[in-house]
């Protein structure tokens, strides 16, 4: 189990620090430092999520009973992919911290200060990402592995599968990066994202809930009543997150088919605005995408 680990310790950072240097390196690229983070941490994410959601389909496929049978591919990728969780903390900060330079803070992030002032201030706003994060280190990783001795591979299968969502949300962030929004892959993303984000992350639950409805052959409403209550509970906070990051994606969609962001009226600047008609000390987006407040939305997650 240790040498399991510890491959998922050293492949995850390490196809991020590879995709870096492709990206900075390969003649027809060059990208800068900061585009080579931003664009690496996705895609490793989306390797992930590739991964994730393969061993979540071997897993749940190969299981007949829900409750007794047993993978192998279960225990060892939960603990291959617990280091992607610890990695993708920083990932997402160094994507933080390149946005706040392109804001035009090179200079003032130099102090050791400034960096532990940026540290603050992503936790902050990535406060929902980094506790699911944690949660999912702390709590999700021992839970999985040794409390449920053995039990229930087929859910923890179809939990893998939720990784589904995870590229089309990658993609969307890319695009937002390099202002593609207009585009039609950004929209036919958007659609994408918001499909796959409904059924394998807000509707994994209920399914949960439905199979082992028949498997115990009780109604569907029953099974809360059944099933022992921290079940339940783990369920909802599990659960909550994926509702309110799913209401976010829904209005960036709304905006984003029906074109409200380009049909109001641009306001006319006000007297701070023509003072300072770059505002360098304006906040980057959320490293996780789930902006509600961007003009052009964010149709993106972890």
């Amino acid at each position: 189990m240790l040498t399991i680990l510890a491959a998922g310790s050293v492949f995850f950072p390490g196809l991020f620090l590879l995709s870096k240097q492709c990206l900075k390196s390969i003649p027809a690229l060059r990208w800068s430092e900061g585009d080579a983070v931003i664009v690496s941490a996705r895609l490793v994410s989306s390797i992930q999520a590739v991964m994730a959601s393969s061993a979540g389909y071997i897993i749940a496929s190969s299981c007949k009973d829900i409750i007794e049978d047993q993978h192998w591919l279960t225990s060892t990728y939960i603990m291959f992919a617990v280091p992607y969780f610890v990695y993708d903390i920083y990932a997402m900060f160094m994507c933080y911290w390149y946005k706040l330079r392109v804001k035009g803070h090179e200079e003032a992030l130099a102090a050791p200060q400034h960096m532990r002032s940026a540290v603050r201030s992503y936790l902050r706003r990535e406060f929902l990402m980094v506790l699911h994060h944690v949660v999912m280190v702390t709590v999700c990783f021992p839970v999985s592995v040794y409390w449920r001795q053995g039990k229930g591979d087929y859910f923890q299968g179809i939990m893998f599968m939720a990784d589904l969502s995870t590229p089309s949300v990658c993609l969307g962030k890319i695009l937002i990066q390099y202002k593609q929004q207009h585009t039609l892959l950004h929209k036919v993303n958007g659609a994408l994202m918001l499909v796959t984000f409904f059924i394998f992350r807000v509707l994994l639950f209920p399914y949960l809930y439905y199979v082992y409805g028949r498997y115990a052959s009780i109604p569907f409403h029953m099974v809360p009543l059944t099933v022992p209550w921290h079940c339940n509970v783990g369920a909802a906070l599990l659960m909550a997150p994926q509702l309110y990051w799913f209401s976010l994606i829904c209005r960036g969609a709304l905006r984003l088919f029906t074109g409200a962001s380009r049909s109001q009226r641009p306001r006319a600047p006000s007297a701070d605005a023509k003072e300072h008609p770059a505002d360098s000390n304006a906040l980057p987006q959320p490293a996780n995408g789930y902006s509600a407040r961007s003009t052009e939305p964010e149709l993106t997650t972890h």
